[in-house]
């Protein structure tokens, strides 16, 4: 039942990356309604702090049943979306800028209730899973533009405006249609002997997907293709999308014909050895009390073999606490790997180098993608919709591919330095900058949400993941609205009023800037500050790293 729980789960992701798809409906918004950069800009910070701001889907994933996030998150993104299409389309009255960007926030914060319910019932179910767990599903999200752009390309509306009608309404049908599938499930800590091979098997779906879909979209872009050639393409995308349902289906059968032998409990606690100190067989403690309540025969021993009993002390005793085994009495607060409140966790240092990292290099990536319609038209490309795609694409990419490196902090600071040499395409315009720049950019933003929801729920426990992860996802309207709102936008219009060639210039008029020079400094900024976001990553990794030595034997550093 679990695995049947995963895979509706991965179905709602894939429609809850309606933001990403602003690159495309961007333009539209600015052409109809006459907007300038800086205005379309406080747009898309609305629309970021909506995909950011999820306390009241915290909230209620803790007190309620999931599916009453999924319904609350369907009607916000059907009313808002809903409302900007009728405004667009002149059949409501348009309203001013702070209303307009208050329906964005609200069609676009129905996707933190879609993400909450997915990735809250995932690691409860998953709990010796949860980085795949979490980069499967928050890369299903970030492949939903690429998606939903294949739908409407099958769609073939001569409006362009049907694109803000499409993000309205599919998400809102399909978190509807699946969300009382969506909970914790019996047994949710046990472990299954096939769980691995099932993971093994989804991540294989997940790269059939994204190489069926980016060629598809060259196919379609590069060569005229008939529309019905196009449908074959979007009913062949469908079938890869039920596959993983063959996994649920398989378990149930293998569980089903061999009996409760396939479905193991999972100890909470190691075993000890049958030589093992009895002094050492009931971990009560953890790594700053070891010194003060190891047994005191462990003193008299050889210094090696004193060592090596602290050692195993500490490993048995941090795995038990990053499972939630162990409660450490008399102590003023948690420690890393144990279950932190929110409160907890804002006092910690930790903490905050994960915030102000995820803000720096979220937030340049983040900017880049709200600005990728205006990029690419700016750079003399005019479907808007192939780049929209293509990061989405890496995107979904690098969100699975997060998973890879213990600590994983090391993996968070490689991805910042890719998206710094991203922007560095981006700042010069070179040839083939576009398709370079979005690959770099999509893989290293992608990464960071695989990465840093499955590091603080290794740091800061799992009992509060919904309110610590809702919290974190800040760092990206934060990072947009420096990033995106004061800086792309003020120069981009400064410098589309220079090529006005000095005359007056009208303000009900369309900014429109062309040539790298648009986003040159912007760029070179945006790198400067993912490289600083690197040295914050390295520092987390030297804070961390006797962590992730108990919690997996090893580090890759």
């Amino acid at each position: 039942m679990a695995w049947l729980v995963f895979v509706a789960a991965m179905w709602i992701q894939s429609c809850a990356g309606n933001g990403y798809l602003f690159g495309s409906i961007s333009p539209v918004i600015k052409s109809s309604l006459n907007y300038n950069q800086k205005e379309l800009a406080r747009l898309g910070v609305a629309k970021d702090l909506g995909d950011s701001v999820g306390f009241i889907a915290g909230s209620l994933s803790e007190n309620f049943p999931l599916w009453v996030a999924l319904l609350v998150g369907a009607v916000q993104n059907l009313v808002g979306y809903g409302w900007v299409w009728l405004i667009v389309t002149g059949r409501a009255p348009v309203l001013p800028l702070w209303a307009m960007c208050f329906l964005i926030f609200a069609g676009n914060n129905g996707e933190t209730y879609f993400n909450t319910g997915s990735l809250v019932s995932g690691v409860q179910n998953f709990p010796k899973s949860r980085g795949p767990v979490v980069g499967i599903l928050k890369g299903f999200a970030g492949l939903g533009g690429a998606i939903l752009s294949q739908i409407y390309t099958m769609i073939h509306s001569p409006d362009p405006a049907s694109i803000i009608l499409m993000v309205a309404v599919a998400p809102a049908v399909v978190a509807v249609s699946l969300m009382f599938f969506i909970r914790p499930v019996g047994g949710h800590r046990q472990l299954r002997p096939t769980d691995g091979a099932s993971f093994t098997f989804i991540y294989g779906v997940c790269i059939l997907l994204a190489v069926y879909l980016m060629a598809v979209m060259l196919i379609e872009d590069l060569v005229v293709v008939s529309h019905n050639i196009v449908t074959i393409f979007t009913i062949v995308l469908f079938v890869i999308l039920v596959v993983p349902v063959l996994v649920p289906i398989m378990t149930s059968f293998f569980m089903d014909s061999n009996g409760p032998v396939d479905t193991v409990e999972e100890p909470l606690v190691p075993k000890p050895e049958e030589d093992q100190d009895p002094g050492l067989r009931t971990p009560d403690l953890i790594l700053s009390e070891v010194e003060d309540e190891k047994p005191s025969d462990v003193d008299l021993l050889p210094a090696s073999e004193r060592h090596k009993r602290i050692a195993q002390l500490q490993a048995q005793l941090m795995q038990a606490a990053a499972r939630g085994a162990v409660r450490v009495k008399g102590r003023r607060g948690p420690h890393r790997g144990e279950d932190f409140t929110l409160m907890q966790a804002l006092v910690k240092a930790d903490f905050w180098l994960i915030f102000i990292s995820l803000l720096l290099g979220g937030g340049s990536g983040l900017t880049v993608i709200d600005n990728l319609g205006q990029m690419s038209q700016s750079l003399g490309y005019n479907n808007t919709h192939v780049f929209v795609s293509m990061i989405s694409i890496w995107n979904f990419l690098g969100r699975i591919s997060g998973d890879y490196a213990y600590p994983r902090p090391v993996a968070l600071a490689v991805a910042q330095v890719v998206m710094a040499i991203g922007n560095v395409f981006f700042a010069f315009g070179w040839p083939g900058a576009m398709y370079i720049g979005t690959l770099l950019i999509g893989l290293g933003y992608g990464a960071h949400w695989a990465i840093v929801p499955a590091t603080a729920s290794e740091l800061f426990g799992l009992k509060n993941f919904g309110a610590l992860y809702n919290f974190l996802t800040l760092a990206n309207p934060a990072g947009s609205l420096v990033f995106s709102g004061m800086i792309a936008s003020t120069i981009y219009d400064m410098e589309a009023e220079k090529q006005a060639h000095g005359s007056v210039f009208n303000p009900d008029d369309v900014l429109k800037c062309d040539g790298y020079i648009c986003y040159f400094l912007t760029s070179l900024i945006m790198s400067g500050f993912c490289i600083i976001a690197c040295i914050l990553s390295l520092i987390l990794v030297r804070r961390t790293k006797p962590v992730y030595t108990q919690l997996y034997g090893k580090t890759r550093v």
